[in-house]
């Protein structure tokens, strides 16, 4: 993960809400295999927006306060933030297509 930070519930509002432009928040857990299967094609599109887009990894089992305030059910969810405001989401294990047009979208 080298490329996406880890945040938890007590960084979140500084890390995401507190950041200006394109924040992309990635909810997921070690058990979660759609998790684990989009993992890699996050991280290349956090590769691919450096400096259009900051991205950012939450794991819902250690951080179910951040999950439940934006009432993430279904995991994966990836959230975006435009200038600390939540703009968009894509639940589910989506193709690299889908998830990068909503970068392209918001970046």
């Amino acid at each position: 993960m080298a490329n996406a930070m880890e945040v938890n519930d007590d960084n979140f509002a500084t890390e995401v809400e507190g950041n200006q432009g394109l924040t992309v928040v990635d909810f997921w857990a070690t058990w979660c295999a759609p998790c684990r299967m989009i993992a890699p094609m996050v991280e290349q599109l956090a590769t691919d927006y450096a400096g259009k887009a900051r991205v950012a990894k939450l794991d819902v089992d250690s951080n179910q306060k951040t999950a439940m305030k934006f009432n993430v059910r279904s995991i994966p969810t990836i959230l975006f933030f435009k200038d600390g405001k939540l703009v968009d989401q894509v639940v589910g294990a989506v193709p690299r297509p889908a998830l990068e047009a909503k970068f392209k979208e918001h970046a």
